[in-house]
């Protein structure tokens, strides 16, 4: 098991890890948590090389995707950077990438009636004003558990808070920032039920954000 103790804060800037092969070839990974080795809970980045292809594979507990960089595909066509979507369980799939491509990937992590299969590209979709200046753009919300992307403009502070049910960040570009450290892009937080901080950025910063799941 890795990072699955959801009472510790765990924080791991990607760019110092490895990259790990995968049971497929072309295809690699950067495991953040994980349950068991290919089954069960994950969060891992993962890459493909150019024209590599996974089997086909289903997805108990779901499986929930933001493409980084590049293009990847399946039967069902092909996501583009900036690209979030989350296949329910009982969907299947055998994906490739023609070009490469990047991804955040989550597995097995779908709350047990959460069915919704969902697709946005979030280069086209309509973002809305959050607090302060900050910019947000909804992914997805089911119970408590809220995904979304968030644009912070240099120099945005934002209030203190805790974080019921936990928080979970990826930066996707610039730097956040709080009491407790810098995390530059690449980095992955994950905060405890319960846990607070006050941050900030100095630059212009991207987001990936889910909240509310960790309980």
């Amino acid at each position: 098991m890795l990072n699955m103790d959801f009472t510790e804060r765990v924080v791991i800037d990607t760019n110092t890890m490895d990259w790990t092969a995968s049971p497929m070839a072309g295809v690699w990974r950067k495991p953040l948590a994980r349950e068991d080795i290919e089954r069960g809970h994950a969060t891992s980045i993962v890459r493909y090389e150019p024209g590599a292809r996974f089997s086909e594979h289903g997805h108990p507990l779901g499986e929930e995707i933001l493409v980084l960089e590049g293009t990847f595909s399946d039967e069902s066509g092909d996501y583009h950077a900036g690209t979030y979507f989350r296949n329910p369980e009982g969907f299947s799939h055998a994906p490739f990438s023609e070009e490469g491509c990047v991804l955040l990937v989550k597995l097995h992590q779908f709350q047990p009636d959460d069915r919704k299969h969902v697709v946005i590209d979030t280069n086209t979709a309509e973002w809305s004003p959050g607090n302060g200046n900050l910019k947000v753009l909804s992914l997805h919300q089911f119970g408590t558990e809220q995904v979304a992307l968030v644009k912070w403009p240099a120099g945005e502070h934002f209030q203190p808070h805790i974080h019921h049910g936990g928080e979970e960040i990826f930066v996707i570009e610039g730097e956040l920032i709080d009491e407790h450290s810098r995390y530059p892009a690449g980095t992955w937080i994950r905060s405890p039920h319960g846990s607070k901080h006050n941050p900030y950025v100095q630059e212009d910063t991207f987001i990936w954000v889910k909240v509310g799941h960790l309980q």
